[in-house]
């Protein structure tokens, strides 16, 4: 049986996928309600194909509880969470989860660390928490994105660190009973050293294509060209820039880096703080909007997306969010995604919304908006995220 430890995004598709391909799984939450909601049949977020699959891990016999349970296999998947001043990992869910799991497991149990983790955190952290207990410790980071988790649960390939090479190939195993994708067997310091660089490499060329926003707005200069034109150079992949950088990784991951090697990683450190400036930059960009039309009250103008991307309803690290964090005028803001209220002066109804604005800022290119464009033609927009195709629209 294997006990999988945390039910949130990455947690709970884990543990369904494992048990809808024939491992009997037990998901453990300390979330008394989130474990209520999943007992009574219901999933705890919105993702494409998650209610299939959920139904398919029912019918195999799935159990969730508040317990953890002893057994030979556990799968942590909770949050690393950095330290914002010192810019190091803040490992307390991975130390909590860790001393329960060894209060309950059998002898020779493998306790496998989904969670991202800094280089060393497992030998700093979590190894010294197992003196004289017998366990098998295993670090097999996670890859998966919101709005399109299960495929590339099944797809994308994985990387496994284990102390022994042989548990390394039996958890191997076990991902393999649903992952399609290459699975690769290290030791655990390397594992966690590429899930890291993986999302640090993304912060990085992201914070280049926003720095050259910045760039070819101060020149008067059409950034979206410059990088089409780029991009025909066959080494050249520019990104698009954009409001800033949400979600679960990128804008936490690399912090890890600096925090631990800040000697050695002024570059990291330069382009997350670019990335860190860019809900300020998109602000400076909606003052002088307003003021070129006039507009001198902030509730006339209206964020449509509030999530951290598109099409999902995840609000992580949301560049809308930090936006209305540091400048808290009295912005109007919808989200076609959200059914919970989480920020002030926020619509239900997005026409509404629309009648109550001037300005709309799109933050996030929800498809939503596909179907509302023809609404928004009289609008003056800025648009972040180049949603709006042959509109009018101010862009970054």
């Amino acid at each position: 049986m294997v006990n999988v430890i945390g039910l949130g995004y990455i947690g709970l598709p884990t543990a369904l996928m494992l048990a809808s391909h024939g491992v009997q799984v037990v998901g453990t939450d300390y979330n008394t309600k989130l474990v209520q909601t999943l007992q009574a049949g219901q999933t705890t977020f919105s993702e494409a194909g998650l209610e299939a699959l959920f139904a398919s891990a029912l019918e195999a016999g799935i159990r969730f509880s508040g317990e953890y349970q002893s057994t030979d296999v556990y799968i942590v998947s909770v949050p690393t969470p950095y330290d914002r001043d010192s810019k190091k990992i803040d490992p307390c869910y991975v130390i909590a989860a860790v001393k329960q799991i060894l209060s309950v497991c059998a002898e020779d149990a493998v306790i496998v660390i989904e969670s991202t983790v800094s280089p060393g955190t497992m030998d700093r952290f979590v190894r010294p928490l197992c003196q004289g207990k017998k366990v098998h410790l295993v670090h097999a980071p996670e890859r998966i994105i919101p709005g399109n988790m299960l495929y590339e649960l099944e797809h994308n390939s994985r990387t496994i660190g284990a102390d022994d090479p042989q548990v390394g190939q039996q958890v191997k195993e076990l991902y393999s009973s649903f992952c399609k994708g290459e699975i690769v067997v290290t030791d655990i310091k390397t594992a966690e050293m590429t899930k890291v660089i993986e999302n640090t490499y993304r912060a990085v060329n992201i914070a280049f294509a926003n720095e050259l926003a910045k760039l070819c707005h101060y020149e008067g200069m059409n950034v979206d060209e410059i990088i089409r034109i780029c991009n025909m150079h066959p080494r050249v992949n520019i990104l698009s820039p954009g409001p800033g950088v949400g979600g679960h990784c990128i804008p936490v991951d690399p912090w890890f880096l600096v925090g631990d090697y800040p000697e050695h990683t002024p570059l990291i450190a330069k382009a997350m703080t670019i990335n860190e400036e860019m809900p300020d930059f998109i602000y400076s960009r909606i003052c002088s909007i307003m003021e070129e039309h006039g507009i001198s009250d902030f509730s006339k103008v209206g964020l449509y997306g509030l999530t951290y991307k598109e099409d999902v309803d995840d609000v992580r690290e949301s560049p809308t969010l930090q936006l209305l964090q540091r400048h808290p005028m009295p912005f109007a803001v919808y989200d076609p995604m959200l059914t919970e209220t989480i920020a002030d002066n926020q619509y239900t109804d997005f026409t509404n919304f629309l009648q109550d604005t001037h300005l709309v800022v799109v933050m996030v290119a929800h498809s939503h908006l596909r179907s509302v464009s023809e609404a928004m033609k009289d609008k003056i927009i800025f648009d972040t995220r180049r949603a709006l195709k042959g509109m009018d629209t101010y862009r970054i």
